[in-house]
């Protein structure tokens, strides 16, 4: 049987799956954002937005997948029928990149720099095809690959009190871009243009795409029961 992995602690991100009839298996990774953007730097100089969030999703996915190989007592049923998924978010705003605030007093500058203005949510998604190789007797094509979901976010013009109520809440320090489509930040954003899937964190339409380049469609993820018998 073939599952999903989310390699992701995003609960918007399973969220989102289970609301589309997918339950994933869900494994953290231990990725360091930080060290693997730095070390991209330096190999290959500064990094466009959607290379950027391209190359964390592509690490995370990575790493849960060797975590996985690297586990004697795992279930090889279990491991023969996975698709692994990592994704990571950015928002792109005049040009600068802007990942999670480093604090409090962090997300409240970039809201007051955000306010009234439009900005680039980009999320980066990495799909790695680690069922039993179609050579074994099973279906899988060893397929590694990605592609990023690029959405405009319009932003509403917020009051400092509304800023530093928002901010209170704790919910923007969590986020990509310091806010949120799907919690409180909703009343914030006047309008997107683009897959606001891809602003909560996991394109939908953009995964299927991927899933399609390994033969997987989207009806054969669903839980059990979605198709009536």
């Amino acid at each position: 049987m073939t599952r999903l992995l989310l390699a992701s602690a995003s609960p918007a991100r399973l969220a989102t799956l289970t609301a589309a009839g997918i339950d994933p298996v869900v494994r953290v990774s231990a990725v360091d954002e930080h060290a693997v953007l730095e070390a991209a730097r330096e190999r290959f100089g500064d990094l466009e937005p959607v290379d950027a969030v391209l190359l964390l999703a592509q690490a995370k996915a990575e790493d849960v997948a060797r975590a996985l190989a690297a586990e004697d007592d795992a279930d090889d049923a279990a491991q023969g029928g996975l698709l692994v998924l990592g994704c990571d978010s950015l928002l792109e705003l005049d040009g600068e990149v802007l990942g999670k605030p480093r604090d409090a007093q962090d997300a409240v500058e970039r809201w007051r720099s955000m306010r009234g203005r439009t900005g680039e949510l980009h999320t980066g998604h990495w799909l790695i095809d680690e069922r039993t190789p179609q050579a074994e007797g099973g279906d899988g094509t060893g397929g590694t690959l990605g592609a990023v979901s690029s959405t405009t976010v319009r932003f509403a013009d917020l009051s400092d009190a509304e800023i530093d109520q928002y901010v209170a809440t704790g919910e923007p320090l969590a986020v990509a871009g310091a806010f949120t489509l799907d919690g409180l930040g909703g009343a914030f954003v006047t309008g997107v243009e683009g897959d606001h899937h891809g602003v909560v964190g996991l394109s939908l339409p953009l995964l299927r795409e991927l899933l399609a380049e390994v033969g997987v469609s989207i009806p054969s993820l669903w839980r059990a029961g979605t198709i009536p018998a």
